[in-house]
């Protein structure tokens, strides 16, 4: 079993990305960037889950990897399949100006909001 404090420090790295979000998008318009943010929230939340239950632990960003990694360990993680392809694509694409989406809006950014809640919600619910 992994050491608490690491969980914890993957977990508080999370929330901090989804209270950054969250606390931004009623204000803003940096959809791209808050979405980066959403997304970069749910990867932490399933990072914490891999690592407090000692799984194979890898060092990506594609939340459907993650999410088979976890999956496989509670098959109750196959829930979140919608959420993390919602949340996937605004790893890269807006991480770099060549694939940077013009085209991103809040209705976009507030179902990105929703997916991180999720993602959020069923971690720490798994992990309390």
């Amino acid at each position: 079993m992994a050491e608490l404090k690491e969980v914890k420090k993957w977990l508080e790295k999370a929330k901090n990305d989804y209270d950054f979000s969250s606390s931004i998008l009623p204000e803003s318009t940096f959809y791209a960037q808050i979405c980066f943010f959403f997304q970069q929230s749910a990867e932490k939340y399933l990072k914490a889950f891999i690592v407090k239950n000692d799984l194979a632990f890898k060092k990506i960003h594609d939340l459907i990897e993650l999410l088979k990694i976890c999956q496989a360990h509670q098959p109750s993680f196959s829930g979140l399949f919608e959420d993390c392809r919602t949340l996937n694509v605004f790893y890269i694409d807006t991480r770099y100006p060549v694939h940077w989406p013009s085209n991103i809006n809040k209705e976009e950014a507030l179902k990105a909001l929703s997916a991180s809640k999720k993602i959020k919600e069923f971690v720490e619910a798994l992990l309390e």
